[in-house]
């Protein structure tokens, strides 16, 4: 009778795991953004940046990266997501900002830029998330999706090294 007990509690287990692997996936493919030939991204700054030493307990460092719609419809960005878990990101978009995004967090925001208008991401690092073993370089990235098919995944690059 215990073995039957066990067996049906591991069995309902992968059921609730594969289910929720299924609406996860169907939330993420009904996210879906039709591709625009006349949504345009203009990446006008560099996509990298180098904060040189980042102070251990100096606080978050930031650096905040302009994407510009040049096309002449709507441009999406969505699916934002960060390398590592001391980096936060968020969008401006006409003085409104999206909640923050991580490394494994999903949400279902999107973001559209009107022709000509611009958004702002900004990149927020953590030097003390690590701890004092973190201390030396960091390499992070930030990818953003978008539906320019010419430009769907920019990613965006932050460096520097943590000191004490």
């Amino acid at each position: 009778m215990e073995k039957r007990f066990i067996v049906a509690v591991v069995f309902a287990t992968v059921l609730v795991l594969v289910g929720g692997n299924f609406v996860i996936t169907s939330v993420n493919s009904s996210q879906a953004v039709k591709f625009s030939q006349n949504a345009k991204v203009d990446v006008p700054d560099p996509t990298s940046y180098d904060w040189g030493n980042i102070p251990y307990g100096g606080g978050n460092a930031t650096k905040s990266f302009t994407i510009k719609n040049s096309g002449s419809e709507m441009l999406k960005v969505y699916n934002v997501k960060t390398s590592c878990h001391c980096t936060k990101a968020y969008m401006t978009i006409d003085g409104n900002k999206s909640p923050e995004f991580g490394m494994s967090s999903f949400s279902s925001w999107n973001g559209e830029v009107f022709p000509g208008k611009e958004a702002v991401l900004t990149v927020v690092f953590d030097p003390a998330f690590h701890g004092p073993q973190g201390i030396g370089p960091i390499n992070r990235f930030v990818s953003v999706e978008t539906n320019d098919r010419a430009n769907s995944k920019l990613t965006f690059t932050v460096t520097g090294i943590v000191v004490k």
